[in-house]
């Protein structure tokens, strides 16, 4: 069950009502290789009630939201490999959630043909076993599945029919189908269509221009979800005599902003993390043009040394007067089947690359105006240096894209609002209270990854073990931290109960599984038609031979009857019980009934017209494994002038209120106490008030 996609916790924006892709139903990054000589992939293994309440939970939001389609990935959960596992995909994506989408695996995490179209996979991708081999776990195994009985037909016609509802949704119809523009296997105008075995020469690419106002958007996003996390009055910049930007990270890389396939190097500035979902940068701006830029309009001297290595001449020009240093580090991460400097995809731990940390204390050291902007995917240790009185501001910038120039410009010179901060930074990497697999821990079999830590994540453990801003461990700066161009006043807290029925579990029966037509059972009925253009390497339906169902699979197991690897009743298709807290898109309608609406006002005390982002947490009370609170919404008020006053209104649903109860295998209000906290970030929460 794979995760890379999780809107609960982000402090950005909300989902929009189109045919998304949600990757990754899982627990886990990659599992797979590098060296270790194991035969399966990684088990997540995590328990019912942490798996609803913290990962299944943004997917529920997805799904009620009108996402279209759902992809697994290559981990096993709980010793089951995500893309032919029937409990996550058709117990609580398809019957839970009543998800109506299609659910596609990752590229080859598909394990197997008859198990994985009986749990829940739709869509095979790219299709075949392994990249490029021409041989697949469906195509023409899938027919003769259904042939012998092995899998059911009305599994197929559900398959098809939830990847066309998904295509219909987008507005598609059948026979105005849109040309495609463009070929995924090189950039050039001219090529071979049919790439892999270099058939049909023609025009592959059309180099269509959709960008439009992208770059707009990209700059306001990039320069909004940056983050001041330290500010003595450096910030916004005005006009400095002289600016000194400092490190590899403000520059180019040498080999052009797209030199380095798949992004698979640190070269420059980090803009985009590497891996195969990465796209080519139309341009780059880099924080050292910008600023260049930025100051001799402003008449400002500026030298930039773009290099982290260079100290001799950096020294030369961070001990003059005058200067404000601003010095560029950072720290990368992407896919798994990029190793760079040993990060097989994950980070192999939380420091800053390429000497980052040495360079912010040998700049520090000698200039008493020294700002550190960090481009990184995550948190890392500022432990050693943060409290620096010669650092006068820390701005952690994130992945910025192609406008990152402009977008730190904009923040260092306080022409944008910043955002806050979507983790916690603890002081140590033991503080974050657990750790990932770094070898393999089963012998020759798959590695067991086991969630001890439950739901207690980021904040939620900081929370719990360490209260107190200087209790052993706390973080340095907490979750939804980030400092503004202003002062806010949070008053006059209200919380109004509505009257909402009670939950009303679902009952009944659901429909039998329904079938499109009959089908016959004479291999000679699937032979690969003559009229249609046999295209090596390609993937259909038909079947190559139509002498035997055994020499048309090629598998040395066929001829196993569907009992005898597939559990009772996988096959199915007769009325089912339906579960009781399904009913709707995402769950049970009820629960998005509105049960309170908690509201408040923020007032600008400060002197800058500013943006806040207000945050709503809940206890929901609870022993030692249950969080302090939760977050539960947030509201980010552009452009509040000063002495302005704003009203923020929160909705609570019986979703927010509640806790997955394992027993009943519904989400259940308990009879704890509940209150909520509203504030600036999961520590400053000056309002609360009790639910009753």
């Amino acid at each position: 069950m794979g995760y890379g996609f999780n809107i609960s916790e982000s402090l950005s924006s909300n989902i929009d009502d189109k045919t998304l892709k949600p990757e990754h139903f899982r627990q886990a990054g990659e599992s797979m290789g590098y060296g270790f000589n194991i035969s399966e992939s990684l088990s997540s293994n995590i328990d019912d009630k942490t798996l609803h309440e913290v990962y299944a939970w943004p997917f529920a939001d997805a799904i009620r939201a009108g996402v279209g389609s759902i992809m697994c990935s290559y981990n096993q959960v709980n010793n089951s490999y995500s893309c032919q596992n029937s409990k996550l995909l058709n117990g609580i994506l398809k019957d839970e959630m009543g998800f109506q989408g299609f659910i596609m695996s990752d590229w080859q995490a598909q394990h197997a043909g008859a198990s994985a179209a009986v749990a829940g996979l739709d869509m095979s991708m790219p299709g075949d076993t392994m990249f490029n081999d021409g041989y697949s776990f469906w195509g023409g195994n899938l027919t003769l599945a259904v042939i012998n009985g092995t899998v059911p037909a009305y599994r197929v016609d559900d398959m098809a029919m939830r990847i066309m509802a998904a295509w219909f949704k987008v507005g598609n119809e059948v026979g105005k189908q849109i040309p495609t523009s463009f070929s995924s296997w090189n950039r050039d105008t001219y090529g071979y269509r049919y790439a892999a075995v270099n058939e049909n020469w023609e025009q592959i690419n059309f180099q269509v221009d959709v960008r439009e106002h992208h770059a707009i958007h990209i700059r306001e996003s990039a320069a909004k979800g940056t983050v001041i996390l330290k500010n003595k009055g450096s910030l916004p910049l005005e006009k400095p005599k002289f600016l000194a930007v400092i490190g590899e990270d403000a520059g180019p890389n040498i080999r052009g902003p797209n030199g380095c396939d798949d992004r698979r190097c640190d070269d420059g500035t980090l803009a985009m993390l590497w891996g195969s979902g990465t796209a080519q940068f139309p341009y780059l701006i880099t924080p050292d043009s910008a600023l260049q830029r930025q100051a001799i309009e402003d008449g400002s001297r500026y030298e930039s040394v773009l290099s982290n290595y260079e100290w001799a001449t950096t020294q030369k020009i961070v001990s003059q007067a005058n200067v404000t240093s601003v010095v560029f580090v950072n720290a990368d991460s992407g896919e798994g089947f990029i190793n760079i400097d040993d990060n097989i995809g994950d980070r192999k731990n939380l420091t800053l690359w390429k000497n980052g940390d040495d360079l912010i204390k040998n700049v520090s050291a000698i200039c008493k105006n020294t700002i550190v902007v960090i481009h990184s995917v995550g948190p890392v240790l500022v432990t050693d240096w943060y409290d620096n009185p010669n650092i006068t501001a820390i701005v952690w910038a994130g992945i910025p894209g192609q406008e990152s120039g402009n977008s730190i410009t904009d923040i260092l010179y306080g022409k944008t609002s910043p955002g806050r901060s979507p983790f916690s930074w603890g002081p140590t990497l033991e503080s974050y209270g657990t750790d990932v697999m770094y070898k393999p821990n089963n012998g020759f079999d798959a590695p067991q990854q086991d969630f001890k830590e439950k739901g207690l994540l980021d904040y939620r453990y900081f929370d719990k073990v360490a209260p107190e801003k200087h209790s052993p461990g706390a973080p340095i700066y907490e979750f939804g931290y980030g400092l503004s161009w202003s002062t806010f006043e949070y008053s006059d807290l209200r919380v109004v109960k509505h009257d909402v029925a009670p939950m009303s579990p679902t009952s009944g029966k659901t429909l039998p599984a329904p079938t499109f037509g009959n089908h016959t059972t004479d291999l000679r009925d699937y032979a690969f038609p003559s009229s249609v253009r046999y295209i090596s390497q390609h993937i259909y339906p038909w079947l190559n031979t139509t002498s035997s169902g055994k020499e048309a699979s090629g598998d040395p197991d066929y001829g196993q009857k569907a009992e005898e690897f597939l559990p009772p009743g996988a096959t199915d298709g007769s009325p089912q019980p339906r579960l009781r807290m399904s009913g709707g898109s995402g769950g049970h309608p009820q629960l998005w009934d509105i049960m309170y609406t908690v509201t408040c006002s923020i007032k600008n005390i400060g002197l800058m017209t500013t943006d806040e982002v207000v945050q709503l947490y809940v206890d929901l009370g609870g022993g030692k494994d249950e969080p302090v609170r939760v977050l539960r919404g947030f509201d980010r008020k552009e452009n509040i002038a000063r002495d302005q006053v704003v009203h923020v209104q929160f909705e609570l649903t019986r979703r927010d209120l509640s806790n997955w109860d394992t027993a009943y295998q519904d989400w259940v209000i308990t009879k704890e106490p509940k209150k909520v906290y509203v504030g600036s970030s999961s520590r400053n929460l000056p309002l609360s008030a009790y639910l009753t």
